[in-house]
């Protein structure tokens, strides 16, 4: 890793740390704190592919982990959590709490994500072949913006049976 990447994940990090979910630029305070339909679905795990639903901009990402693989995939979806939005990053940079570790997401269009541009995002990293629950930052940019999003997996039975395969 060079010394500017990991200088640019490590200001990333602290603007996280300051704004939470917010776009970098965009005050933590104008943020709603009312609750919405979107919301609900995050607490009730409603997501489509039965990751952990995060904020990433003016969109929704989830994430989600294949530890047999020892690969993590980003969905890039729609506030609604139903509908793909395909970005014009060409990658993203995932960013592990613990253990400590980062890894590059790469776009991996879907069909009918359009020529340049993809809603899904794929890393394949030894670490993430531990069975746990994930805490980390997603962050890229795209459309000519910085993005970050924090997510937090939360224990819940399907992906502890997936980890008894």
């Amino acid at each position: 890793m060079t010394i500017t990447r990991l200088t640019g994940a490590v200001l990333l990090l602290a603007a996280v740390m300051l704004v939470g979910c917010a776009k970098v630029g965009e005050s933590a305070k104008g943020k709603s704190t009312q609750k919405t339909d979107t919301d609900a679905a995050h607490e009730h795990g409603k997501s489509p592919h039965g990751g952990t639903i995060f904020d990433f901009g003016k969109h929704h990402a989830e994430f989600c982990v294949d530890h047999a693989k020892k690969e993590a995939t980003v969905y890039i979806l729609s506030g609604s959590l139903k509908k793909n939005v395909s970005i014009s990053a060409k990658q993203l940079l995932l960013t592990i709490k613990t253990p400590a570790f980062q890894a590059d997401l790469v776009a991996a269009p879907q069909q009918g994500d359009p020529e340049g541009k993809s809603s899904r995002f794929v890393a394949i990293h030894e670490n993430l072949g531990k069975v746990q629950e994930f805490e980390g930052t997603v962050s890229g940019e795209f459309d000519g913006k910085p993005y970050l999003g924090d997510f937090k997996e939360e224990a819940h039975d399907e992906h502890h049976h997936e980890a008894k395969k």
